[in-house]
């Protein structure tokens, strides 16, 4: 339902600003363990939750880095731009000097937060919690940079789990070993194995079982004290239906995102590290997704920036501008947004409540024809000709067999792929087959050739609009999305935090 997951996306946007419901750190984990112990609409952790955007800018990770470097002058451009536009209304003197540290971030990682003590060991282990979560292997660089921001996240969790004892909600014992257990089982572990497995990982069954009783007690609170105060009336509802209907094939994206929160006094170094992410994203060694788990500030971290289909109309003005121009695949950033910057991945996009011949549903079946080991491109060659002169003879699927087996081929067959979960040059292909037709051979020679016959297509219908339930428990979330935003920005402000 297009005009359903739409409305999710907006009430991400709307909930963006800080931590919120969900751990940033290790919510893969969490969510089998939260979902025992809490109901279905006070754990939903795919909200984004951080302030919502505004302009561009480019992005990777490195090591702090005291001032970013100059940004290279567009052409015509008169004055270089050295610094980040200031927005802040501080009055920030333009050739401002620093008195005492450069880096005041860099410190030993340790706090005492209203008298909850954190220590390094507490910070190692849940650094190791993540890079264990995210099977990552992070150089000490990385290392460095992940244990500022979980010590971040350790201080939010403190206020959480405080400010939750102070409403009179405890999470017993027994409540932690029952999530701990859930989460072993997520894992194919008993309790006990998955304790030996998280000691050599570097972290302990201590460490998983704060960040799950953070979780919990933070829900938990937001429960009691601030869902039965969210009132969303007819009227909401029903504009909500009507834009929806309004916008009815409408360009809608469906994008990814990494954001780096700012400051005016770290604006230029944030926007520094910004550049170094997206020079690494583009670098394709690793996915967008494990970039987002890393070093996105916002919960969608947790879900790898995913922010799902969202309209232009919906985002602030300079990541609209950013999507609309963007081709499918592409990175774009940074961008300069309220409070930080973003990157954004354009994974996909349609037409809201439209059907897209994109998602029709395949009935294949492929055939896979293996290269014996150390076969050069010459051989390869050969084989793939022989091969796509097989698949040229095919009768319809009934005789896809009798000539996989004369070829020597192997065959799987799939009754549920849609066209648009396929890469993006065998979507074209698909689009134009006709059932008991194959498509060209591709692949490689270390991996062989295949190819795809169509045995069916069930063509996509078009989406429809949620009805009034649907939106209106959206719009609740929203709402306390963003009073849990505004209650931990409290916290905060309130904290007495002192660094050792």
């Amino acid at each position: 339902m297009m005009g359903y997951r739409h409305l999710k996306h907006d009430v991400r946007l709307a909930a963006r600003g800080g931590r919120v419901i969900g751990s940033v750190v290790l919510a893969a984990l969490a969510a089998g363990a939260i979902a025992q112990a809490v109901p279905p609409k006070a754990a939903q952790g795919k909200r984004g939750a951080r302030p919502a955007p505004t302009q561009p800018a480019q992005a990777q990770p490195a090591q702090a880095q005291a001032q970013a470097q100059p940004a290279p002058s567009a052409p015509g451009q008169t004055v270089q731009d050295q610094s980040v536009p200031d927005n802040t209304g501080l009055d920030i003197p333009t050739n401002l000097q620093i008195f005492g540290k450069v880096d005041p971030n860099v410190r030993k990682p340790t706090a005492i937060v209203n008298d909850t003590v954190i220590t390094g060991t507490d910070v190692d282990q849940r650094v190791a919690l993540v890079a264990m979560a995210n099977e990552a292997k992070l150089s000490p660089e990385d290392r460095e940079r992940l244990k500022l921001q979980v010590l971040r996240q350790l201080i939010d969790e403190t206020l959480q789990i405080q400010e939750a004892k102070t409403a009179d909600i405890t999470i017993t014992p027994a409540e932690l070993t029952q999530s701990y257990d859930g989460v072993s089982k997520r894992f194919n572990r008993t309790p006990v194995a998955m304790r030996a497995y998280l000691r050599e990982s570097g972290s302990s069954e201590r460490s998983l079982k704060r960040q799950i009783e953070g979780e919990l007690a933070w829900q938990r609170y937001l429960r009691r004290r601030v869902e039965p105060f969210v009132n969303v009336g007819d009227e909401e509802v029903k504009s909500i239906i009507d834009r929806l209907q309004a916008a009815k094939g409408t360009d809608e994206f469906n994008l990814k995102e990494i954001y780096l929160a700012a400051t005016p006094a770290n604006s230029q170094q944030v926007y520094a590290n910004a550049k170094q992410i997206l020079q690494e994203i583009q670098k394709g060694a690793q996915p967008f997704e494990y970039y987002a788990r890393q070093f996105s500030e916002a919960s969608t971290r947790a879900v790898g920036g995913d922010l799902g289909w969202i309209r232009a109309a919906t985002l602030p003005a300079q990541l609209a501008e950013a999507a609309t121009t963007m081709q499918v695949g592409q990175v774009a950033g940074p961008i300069e947004v309220s409070g930080g910057y973003s990157i954004l991945y354009l994974t996909d996009k349609r037409q809201v409540l439209t059907a897209d011949p994109r998602d029709a549903k395949l009935s294949l079946k492929q055939l896979t024809l293996r290269f014996p080991p150390n076969t050069n491109q010459a051989q390869a060659s050969a084989r793939a000709q022989a091969f796509a002169k097989a698949t040229q003879e095919l009768r319809g699927c009934g005789t896809v067999e009798k000539v996989a087996a004369g070829i020597g081929a192997d065959v799987v067959d799939n009754d549920t792929v849609r066209i648009r979960d396929l890469p993006p040059q065998l979507q074209e292909v698909m689009l134009k087959l006709q059932v008991g037709e194959s498509s060209p051979p591709f692949g490689s020679a270390e991996q062989g050739v295949r190819a795809l016959v169509l045995c069916g297509r069930d063509e996509a219908a078009g989406g429809s609009v949620p009805n009034s339930e649907q939106i209106q428990g959206q719009l609740e979330q929203q709402r306390v999305n963003l009073r849990a935003q505004q209650k931990l920005r409290d916290l905060r402000r309130d904290a007495v935090v002192e660094y050792r």
